[in-house]
């Protein structure tokens, strides 16, 4: 196969791939073996083999490949031309009307700081092994600003770490300011912006602490705190809404369909194993334990091999019903949306996996949710004993209560209010506490709108205690309040 068929690949091509390229010494077959990356009809990225080589290429299709080329080249010649350490590159080539390859020398037993990060990422905020990963990659951060180079695209997949020594991989997203001069204050703190806005934003406390290791790298700018916070929260609400943008389209996160007669969007991950559960989720619902039966949903808990699932089912009562709900988003969607941003944000809730949406011409009727299972005990079950105790004198755990602290600060951070705040729809998982049930959770973009919704679900979470009670009490005390909602 030449480049011009790889256009026509799609996704997933059969592998091995054997793709007929040249180079200075003529003509070879690169055999891809594994693919890494795939963008289809644009970009195939994988390990492979070329004149008794592993390789790790890049291959560039479609109409825009030539600039994409460019760019990949360009990139990679400034990484090295400043010596910074980048896998050399082998071969390269660009073919009018086909596309573009870049060979680049393979990295066996490399691991990426993306994944380094994710393994100790569960671990206590900026515990040692945190700290070592993030100080590892803010040091080679600071070598390439220190260059006047800044990578766009900036996150820990695009340092890999082989025996030790860090390389600065994707040459595409390299840019230049004036190479080998120390690169201007805004744009630094513009790119570590993007870094530190892809971190939990529990971390944000300790971003100055962290800075340390970027100035003993380079020193060459005062970074301003308040300034850098200004970069990283723009950053994080870009990462956000892209995200978001997302959810309903055919990318390398979401397999998506959407047609007269049915919306169905899946995580791609998740694509083949929901695939049969998707086909006949009738009757999965009624195969499966019944949660909830009632008139506007229908809620079953299913098993999946190893694994149980929960299928929510929007159900269209009538008529009447159905002509005030067919021409809008709906409640699978708008619960699909929230799931996906308190996900994103790192707030608890069983993580969405699948939704399908029947139509008929364009009109929405019944609507299904795929979430993964949260098995935890509600609050009113977990605090329990505290009412029970003599005279009402138990208190929670205090880890239950700094996680619930956490769980409402969040809440007022990101401006979101959960609509329906009765005790069953929180429930205690793995050291954290889960919203579930978000067909009535809100984002708001007015303040003053935020803070009266807030002041809605504060009182009505309280409502799961008497008022008299001792626990109450200690919760009330405890709850942050909107200034001007909640009396003092």
């Amino acid at each position: 196969m030449n480049l011009a068929e790889l256009r026509r690949a799609g996704r997933t091509p059969a592998l091995p791939l054997r793709v007929e390229l040249a180079d200075a010494a003529g003509p070879a077959t690169l055999c891809l073996q594994r693919l890494l990356r795939v963008l289809p009809g644009q970009r195939y990225v994988g390990l492979a083999e070329w004149r008794g080589r592993r390789v790790l290429a890049k291959l560039l299709v479609g109409r825009k490949a030539a600039r994409h080329f460019a760019r990949e080249l360009a990139g990679a010649r400034l990484l090295a031309g400043q010596g910074l350490s980048t896998p050399l590159l082998l071969a390269d080539g660009l073919r009018e009307g086909e596309g573009g390859w870049l060979l680049f020398d393979f990295l066996d037993g490399a691991e990426s700081l993306g994944d380094a990060w994710r393994a100790v990422e569960p671990q206590p905020l900026l515990a040692d092994a945190q700290q070592a990963v993030l100080g590892e990659a803010l040091a080679a951060i600071a070598g390439l600003h220190a260059k006047g180079l800044w990578q766009d695209d900036l996150h820990l997949d695009n340092l890999l770490r082989q025996d030790g020594r860090l390389y600065w991989i994707d040459g595409g997203g390299v840019r230049a300011q004036t190479p080998g001069q120390p690169l201007a204050r805004e744009q630094v703190l513009e790119n570590l912006g993007v870094f530190f806005a892809q971190l939990p934003v529990e971390l944000e406390p300790f971003i100055e602490e962290l800075l340390v290791h970027y100035l003993l790298v380079n020193g060459e700018h005062a970074l301003p705190l308040e300034a850098l916070l200004k970069e990283v929260h723009r950053a994080r609400r870009w990462r956000l809404r892209d995200y978001l943008h997302k959810l309903g389209r055919d990318c390398s996160l979401f397999s998506a369909s959407r047609g007269a007669s049915a919306l169905r969007v899946v995580r791609r991950q998740e694509a083949q194993r929901l695939a049969p559960l998707l086909d006949d989720l009738e009757g999965a619902i009624a195969t499966g334990q019944p949660l909830k039966l009632g008139g506007s949903s229908t809620v079953a808990l299913v098993e999946q091999g190893d694994r149980r699932l929960v299928i929510k089912r929007y159900n269209i009562k009538g008529l009447a019903h159905w002509l005030k709900r067919c021409w809008r988003p709906s409640r699978a969607w708008h619960s699909w949306v929230e799931g996906n941003r308190l996900d994103f944000l790192g707030i608890a809730t069983p993580k969405p996996l699948a939704l399908l949406e029947l139509r008929t011409l364009w009109l929405r009727r019944r609507a299904y949710l795929i979430t993964e299972h949260a098995a935890g005990e509600d609050i009113i079950a977990r605090f329990k004993p505290c009412l029970d105790a003599p005279d009402g004198a138990g208190a929670p755990p205090e880890a239950e209560l700094q996680a619930l602290d956490t769980l409402f600060a969040a809440l007022l951070r990101e401006r979101i209010s959960h609509g329906d705040f009765k005790g069953s729809n929180l429930l205690w998982q793995g050291g954290r506490w889960v919203l579930v049930d978000l067909d009535a959770m809100q984002h708001h973009l007015s303040a003053q709108r935020f803070a009266r919704a807030y002041a809605r679900d504060r009182a009505r979470f309280l409502r799961n205690w008497p008022a008299d009670s001792r626990l109450y009490r200690l919760l009330d005390e405890r709850l942050p309040q909107v200034p001007g909602t909640c009396p003092e």
